[in-house]
């Protein structure tokens, strides 16, 4: 038995010596290696936090002590230090997540897996547990991405205020967050990591002053009460302490001894403490530690020994086509501009940046100031491109709403990783954007269903200057071509069936899926039109119209089902008064687990057979309601009339005479219009609305 299948939990950790500890830490990367080589996952970030991790349990009481990971992909380590070794289907239905779980161990906390969180989260913890009067510790580890985040800063803000607080801040600085983290907060620490020897500087100093007679005491204190300012012109960890924060570090974070003591010394401070470890991301594997531009922050499935990828390549995906065609439009428009926030490579930007170096900026973790920075460009007369995923806009919907959209600024967002994303769980599925950008005044949003029509709506979009553009796409692989065979306004018809009765409205992705389903309800006897809205906010005008000539409409989309897609058409449908019921199919309002793409879609009911299955049932439905309804107003009709000719022949105890029967007769001429010949008259009504005004002006002329 390794050291490593010996760990059921971190108390195990405690017993073992230096030497062993060692050794765990090998197996730990070997294990990882291997493991993480065949599901795909994370694996750069967590070689890089192996001995952190260790020192952490080592010296913390998980989980009456609360270790809080900011953004989760590094806490595989943790995982297995805390009993979780099966990573047989990591990322896959029924496995473990890719990110901290409640479901899975009490050990975990935080299962957001945005960036910048941690710190807030510490904040709030150790105030509930100060105001309860309860002990343990709270420890945030948040890496040296995740502090270009304003939320962090936010956090520390609040933190620093309180002094007599106890909570452990380690900052796990590899310098990177997918890539190479920028701005002035990563020149601040580069500077803290050139200053490794100021500590044995300063107590070497201290060891010669107070070894001097008479005068060395009282000279080494005038000396150390100027410590801070000889400090910072060292190394200018004061930005730390000046906000309120006990500073300690630069430590190894590849060595458990140096990271412990600095964690024990933490743990006995009655305050804020921030530990600034440096650690090496992909550490201990050479291929990570070669691949400059993220060090296998995440990898697929490969060969462990080669690198080389083992799941069969499925064709070019949507974020290279968008950075392929980017870099065109750059070419032809000096005003096209780039902006990212923290994921250059991730969302394609690298072309563009390598092409034009002096026209792209990554802002760091902060979709905030991108936006509002993106208001600032167009105002000064450029087109900015804000690609992010589109799980992280959510955090600038305010900064889109009130700076972009309210000055009319000709922004474009590309929104990578839109819709069911799959394997990275609940916080990484892009499928609020279509929902809750419905009440942007003036945005237009753009689903394209394929490679070609992502290019051609992506030009379309720049070249819109008084307003806000959006295009969504998903993770997946790019499919083939989806030709359309007409255009109906803007809409493309992707098909259309003889007299048909269902209007499928296909959004970006789901087209492929919404012919599949009109094929199976053609061989069921039911004829639809698929069309592909390509512009899905706001409806085109062309819609209403075109839904009025079918019996029933089904809006297909990989958003939420709630506010919607679905729900902009039935609005549409309704302001133009066509009575045709609208059927939305989404994504239900449920924070979805992880698992392949297909298997998520396929257990919320998106799939060509659920599709039609349930299109076939509204179309039952609607035709025994209707079936009651015609039998009602006619047994309606009937009713008055049996009930005065029971009311004649009570009243005299003779049946009534012929005349009186007869202008009865006249009367009920009168009763059966509002009884059984209005129900004719309402079907009748129902299928003149669904007519085109067109035709229904036609149908008049030839009466004539």
């Amino acid at each position: 038995m390794t050291i490593l299948e010996s760990i059921r939990g971190p108390r195990d950790l405690k017993a073992l010596s230096e030497a062993e500890i060692g050794q765990l830490g090998d197996e730990i990367r070997e294990f990882l290696v291997h493991a993480v080589a065949r599901t795909g996952g994370h694996l750069g970030p967590n070689l890089g936090v192996v001995e952190l991790s260790i020192a952490l349990h080592r010296v913390f009481e998980s989980p009456v002590d609360r270790i809080l990971w900011d953004t989760g992909h590094q806490s595989y380590v943790h995982k297995l230090l805390t009993g979780r070794q099966d990573f047989s289907k990591l990322r896959g239905k029924g496995g473990l997540s890719g990110y901290p779980s409640r479901e899975e161990s009490e050990h975990d906390i935080i299962e957001n897996s945005h960036a910048s969180t941690a710190l807030g989260w510490a904040d709030g913890l150790a105030k509930a547990r100060q105001v309860q009067g309860e002990k343990g510790h709270v420890v945030a580890v948040i890496g040296d991405g995740a502090l270009t985040g304003g939320m962090a800063w936010e956090a520390l803000n609040n933190i620093a205020a309180a002094k007599d607080r106890p909570l452990i801040i380690v900052v796990n600085d590899n310098e990177r967050s997918y890539s190479p983290t920028i701005g002035g907060l990563a020149n601040h620490l580069a500077t803290l990591r050139t200053t490794d020897s100021y500590e044995k500087v300063l107590a070497w100093g201290k060891d010669v002053l107070l070894g001097m007679p008479v005068v060395g005491g009282t000279l080494y204190e005038s000396l150390h009460g100027a410590k801070k300012g000889f400090k910072d012109a060292f190394a200018p960890q004061g930005m730390f302490e000046d906000l309120g924060l006990k500073y300690v570090g630069p430590i190894d974070g590849h060595d458990v001894g140096a990271v412990e003591s600095a964690l024990r010394r933490a743990k006995r401070f009655h305050g804020p403490v921030l530990i600034h470890c440096l650690t090496e991301k992909g550490r201990g594997y050479e291929p990570a530690i070669a691949h400059e531009e993220d060090h296998f922050h995440t990898v697929g499935v490969m060969d462990p020994l080669t690198c080389e990828p083992l799941a069969p390549s499925n064709g070019p995906s949507w974020t290279s086509v968008f950075g392929d065609e980017i870099v065109r439009i750059g070419e032809a428009r000096e005003d096209v501009v780039a902006i990212t926030a923290a994921m250059l490579h991730p969302v394609g930007l690298a072309k563009f940046a390598e092409r034009f170096p002096d026209r792209v900026w990554d802002v760091g973790i902060a979709e905030q100031h991108a936006a509002v920075s993106a208001a600032g460009l167009a105002t000064g007369g450029l087109h900015p491109v804000v690609a992010v995923y589109a799980t992280f806009l959510n955090r600038a919907f305010d900064q889109l709403l009130m700076d972009v959209a309210l000055h009319r600024c000709g922004v474009t967002f590309v929104l990578d990783r839109a819709g069911v994303t799959g394997v990275d769980g609940a916080s990484h599925n892009g499928m609020w954007d279509m929902s809750i950008l419905q009440v942007v005044p003036g945005l237009r949003i753009a689903a394209p269903r394929d490679a070609d029509q992502l290019c051609a709506q992506l030009r379309e979009a720049v070249a819109v200057d008084d307003a806000p553009t959006l295009i969504r796409f998903p993770k997946e692989s790019v499919g083939p071509v989806v030709p359309a065979v007409d255009r109906v306004g803007g809409l493309d018809v992707l098909h259309r069936g003889e007299r048909p009765e269902v209007l499928l409205v296909a959004v970006g992705v789901m087209a492929p899926v919404c012919l599949q389903a009109a094929e199976l309800l053609e061989a069921r006897g039911v004829n639809c039109t698929v069309v592909d809205p390509r512009w899905v906010k706001p409806v085109d005008p062309a819609l209403p119209g075109l839904a009025a000539e079918h019996r029933l409409v089904a809006v297909v989309e990989d958003n939420s089902r709630a506010a919607g897609v679905g729900s902009a058409v039935a609005l549409a449908l309704g302001d133009a008064e066509v009575d045709v019921p609208v059927r939305r199919f989404g994504i239900p309002e449920q924070f979805l687990a992880h698992a392949k793409r297909g298997e998520v879609l396929a257990d919320i009911g998106l799939t060509p057979v659920e599709i039609a299955g349930r299109i076939s049932a509204s179309l039952a439905t609607q035709e025994a309601r209707s079936t009651v309804t015609e039998a009602e107003s006619a047994v309606e009709g009937q009713v008055p009339e049996a009930r005065r000719a029971v009311n004649g022949k009570a009243a005299d105890g003779k049946a009534p005479a012929s005349g009186g029967s007869k202008a009865r007769s006249a009367g009920q001429g009168a009763s059966g219009a509002s009884g059984a010949q209005p129900a004719r008259q309402r079907v009748a009504k129902r299928q003149t609305a669904k007519k085109p005004a067109g035709k229904e002006h036609a149908s008049k002329e030839k009466q004539e």
